[in-house]
């Protein structure tokens, strides 16, 4: 488990608050979706690391947040894996993956933005202010709660709207 009590500065790296919202419940299997009785994310994770991204030190969910009155621009992720065919149910889809960084009670959390192209994904799009983060686990999160998170901008460019 990654747990970091400070972030690796960079000069790309931006800090906002942002605020956990629910999800659809389908990464963590909260949802009951009878295809994915585990979650989508425990499906996903062994054709991600067939691919060299190991998830074994994460929650097997996603925690979902707000960056309103941000959006996002794709610039270079960390990960970019094309055409998976993870299941029967679905056609395949592609995946990025960001670094990320989310504070929260002094204490650093380093994880990953898991992001679904949105022109490959078939269910459960996200708004465009919505960001789901894969982490360890995180005690104490509710939703509503404001956190602060760091966004590395050299891989997604984060934009104000007016």
């Amino acid at each position: 488990m990654r747990v970091k009590n400070h972030i690796n500065t960079s000069t790309m790296m931006t800090k906002i608050q942002a605020k956990v919202i629910p999800g659809y419940g389908a990464a963590s299997g909260k949802n009951q979706d009878q295809r994915y009785p585990k979650g989508t994310i425990s499906v996903q994770a062994a054709f991600f690391e067939e691919r060299g991204l190991d998830l074994s030190s994460f929650f097997k969910g996603t925690l979902n947040i707000d960056i309103s009155p941000y959006t996002f621009e794709i610039k270079k992720p960390k990960h970019f894996f094309e055409q998976v065919d993870w299941s029967e149910h679905i056609p395949p889809e592609n995946f990025y993956f960001f670094d990320i960084s989310l504070f929260h009670k002094g204490t650093s959390y380093e994880g990953l933005i898991y992001m679904p192209d949105p022109k490959t994904k078939t269910e459960h799009v996200q708004q465009t202010t919505t960001l789901e983060l894969v982490l360890p686990k995180v005690a104490g999160l509710e939703y509503g709660q404001e956190v602060s998170v760091g966004i590395d901008q050299g891989q997604l460019q984060l934009n104000k709207r007016n």
